[in-house]
Order: structure tokens, then sequence, then C-alpha cells
């Protein structure tokens, strides 16, 4: 009885901690987000007070994050009145010029500089920051991550709670 007892302990022990949302950059959930600072603006640059404001760190030969390129546009379509969805790479404006399939069609920007991936020690991308009007981070992460995915219900959800 107790072996049984030690072993159903152990395996809920696991899955637990095989449920945990895996991140690659610096946890900042809940917490202030750190200052929106890019290098140049590929699009006009956006107004985001008042608004909740969609940060996806990316680049053109990541291909998780060119897959997302499409799901982002929905965002930016679907909550137009609330969100606004900001795409950032690393890479050259040369570089982001030259991905013509899939068509961003948000606001997008560049930081070769790195300065907002180092701030949140970003180590894999697709990283994805979803912000309230406040500037306090409601969500983080990759946003395709089987369990944690960034959906337009997560959204609603997040807008719908924290929405002045």
């Amino acid at each position: 009885m107790k072996k049984t007892l030690l072993l159903l302990t152990c395996l809920f022990v696991l899955n637990a901690f095989s449920q945990q949302k895996r991140l690659w950059a610096k946890s900042v959930i809940n917490q202030k987000a750190p200052k929106l600072t890019v290098e140049k603006w590929l699009s006009d640059k956006p107004e985001t007070k008042g608004k909740f404001v969609l940060i996806d760190f990316w680049a053109t030969w990541c291909g998780p994050c060119k897959r997302a390129i499409p799901e982002l546009n929905h965002f930016k379509t679907e909550f137009e009145n609330d969100l606004v969805v900001i795409g950032i790479s690393d890479e050259t404006k040369e570089v982001v010029n030259s991905l013509t399939t899939p068509k961003i069609e948000y606001f997008s920007a560049i930081d070769t500089g790195r300065t907002m991936y180092n701030t949140l020690e970003v180590q894999g991308i697709p990283h994805c920051l979803l912000i309230d009007p406040d500037g306090i981070v409601r969500w983080e992460g990759f946003p395709t991550l089987t369990g944690f995915e960034l959906t337009s219900d997560v959204i609603k959800d997040i807008i719908t709670k924290y929405k002045k």
C-alpha cells in the first residue's frame, strides 16, 4: 500500500512538473513591462496609450515565427479597438523587408542592438508579451507551446479582465 501511494505521489509530481510553462526568456509576468525600445520602425509608429500591446520577438529565418504571422495578423484585426500588435526583429531592415510571405499586417520594427531582447534575456523565439494598458505583462511565452498557446480566447479573457 505504501509503495502504491509513493508511486502515485511520484506520478502526480512528475505530471505537475511536465505541465509547467516553459520559457526561453526571463519571466516578467504580472510585472511592469520594460520600456518599448526599438532602433527603427519599419511601419508607422503605433499609438499604444490606453491599449493592450502584444509584442512578438521574431526573425525571418525562424520557422515557428513565420508560422505565427498569420495568427498575429488575425489578432490585429480581431482586437483592433483594444490591441496593438508589434513585431520586433533583431535583423536588419533589408533582411526583414526581404520577407514577402507571409505578409506582416501589424506594426513592425527592428532592434539590431537587441535592447529589449537583452533586457528580457530572450533566448528563444518567437517570444511574445501581452501587456495591459497599465504596462503590466499579463501573458508571456512561446505563442504556440502546446498546452499554453496564445489564442483569441486567451487574449479576449485578458482584455475582459484588465480593460479599464
